[in-house]
């Protein structure tokens, strides 16, 4: 019983400030060495580069889901009636970089918006679109309703139109990667940029994410920084959020990242690949582009903002909703198959991914270990009250004052949601469809 219960303090010790510090010591490395991240991206698109034929069953998933999604399309502008086929690239990277930072021969973008019951918010979305620091004429804006042809469909569509949107499709209720693989064919852009409609990105935000593709020709994923804030549009971010933050930042220095957000991102359409619509971009995308020879990019200029829940349990139920996805996407994608990734990267994965996901799990067997070993010295006392005095913590967050109640409550609401996400999923919970949270809107 003592080595499972070190086994699991040395992975959980691991996971949440070793793999930190190890980054931040390979980061320094690199820059003393007179390295390039690019050196590591290299090795992961050589191993990469053949296995595209590999992951044929996500995109044969979704293609057949696709055929059911028969969408009512209206809209003008720069949609084409069926769009173009996802095959098209982008405009050469090289010479096009200066270009581009001047406004002048900037791709051609579509954000692709997926809304189920968003008529209080859509317009909105819309216009935070089209006040953006990008020409009007290179931006297509696309409006995928889930739903949209149900007979509980809202007036998302309708009020969509009235704000501008180029092309609205009306969905069978599907759910949100549902919607997206639906709206790809339609989508007229080199980047495919992805977003929520309670979400509004900051003025440079859609721009700073297609320099990084001019940039980077190699790069086929890039996300931006998604800030919550509460009913008083005071920031939200906690301590724990940001450190997540650096290790992204580490990690897209490094290499590539792990996970992404779903509130803003950007992918290049000649990379874009279906997923299962119980998955989730956020997540399949980062690894699966490296699998494909690309890059996963982080980058945090480009910034967006999101209404947070304002309660504990309507938090709760978001994460457990994305916890319920993020099982699925990882065995369907094939997330652990370490083929296709570089050393380093194989690293990352195992460590923010594998070992992040098992947090939960290692707490309940070293809290059980160390009540078992209580009688067997102080060490064992120690790692059960401080086990115990985080639960209380987090319970008593909203009544006691400082940040480090609030740290335990966000960290013990994750890793609970996230554990019940996966008894959701076992259990038979697999429907890809959504319900919007009380006061995220």
């Amino acid at each position: 019983m003592a080595i499972i219960f070190w086994v699991c303090v040395a992975l959980l010790l691991y996971s949440q400030v070793g793999y930190g510090l190890l980054l931040g010591l390979l980061a320094r490395l690199l820059r003393h060495g007179g390295g390039s991240p690019v050196d590591a991206v290299a090795a992961d698109g050589a191993a990469g580069a053949g296995e595209a034929d590999d992951f044929a069953t996500g995109d044969r998933f979704s293609r057949n889901t696709m055929e059911n999604l028969s969408p009512v399309a209206s809209g003008g502008g720069q949609a084409a009636a069926g769009g173009r086929e996802p095959e098209g690239e982008m405009k050469a990277a090289s010479g096009a970089s200066t270009s581009a930072a001047d406004g002048g021969d900037l791709p051609l973008v579509s954000v692709i918006v997926t809304a189920y019951h968003e008529q209080d918010v859509i317009a909105a979305r819309i216009a935070n679109l089209r006040e953006l620091d990008y020409p009007a004429e290179r931006l297509q804006i696309i409006v995928a309703v889930d739903g949209g042809v149900s007979n509980d469909a809202d007036g998302t569509a309708e009020r969509a139109r009235a704000a501008g949107a180029d092309l609205v499709l009306e969905l069978p209720r599907g759910g949100k990667v549902a919607g997206q693989n639906a709206a790809v064919p339609h989508a007229a852009g080199d980047l495919l940029a992805f977003s929520d409609a309670n979400v509004q990105w900051q003025h440079d935000a859609l721009r700073l994410l297609v320099e990084a593709f001019v940039a980077d020709p190699k790069l086929g994923y890039a996300c931006g920084e998604v800030r919550f804030l509460g009913d008083d549009g005071a920031n939200q971010e906690g301590l724990y959020w940001r450190y997540e933050m650096r290790l992204r930042s580490l990690e897209s220095r490094l290499a590539s990242i792990t996970a992404g957000n779903g509130a803003i991102y950007a992918v290049r359409r000649s990379a874009y690949f279906n997923i299962i619509p119980l998955g989730g971009h956020d997540l399949a995308f980062p690894s699966g582009m490296v699998k494909r020879g690309w890059r996963a990019k982080f980058v945090p200029a480009a910034r967006a903002q999101e209404k947070m829940a304002p309660s504990l349990e309507g938090e709760f139920a978001r994460k457990r909703r994305m916890a319920r996805r993020t099982w699925p996407t990882m065995f369907a994608e094939r997330m652990f198959s370490l083929r296709g990734y570089s050393p380093l990267y194989a690293l990352m994965i195992c460590s923010h991914r594998g070992l992040r996901y098992l947090v939960p799990f290692l707490h309940v067997i070293a809290l059980v270990a160390s009540l078992v070993l209580v009688a067997q010295g102080w060490v064992y006392i120690a790692a059960a009250a401080l086990q115990l005095a985080l639960l209380v913590a987090a319970a008593l967050a909203p009544l006691l004052p400082g940040r480090l109640a609030a740290v335990a409550r966000y960290y013990v609401v994750t890793n609970t949601a996230l554990a019940v996400g996966l008894w959701d999923w076992l259990r038979g919970n697999r429907s890809p469809v959504w319900e919007t949270v009380a006061g995220t809107r």
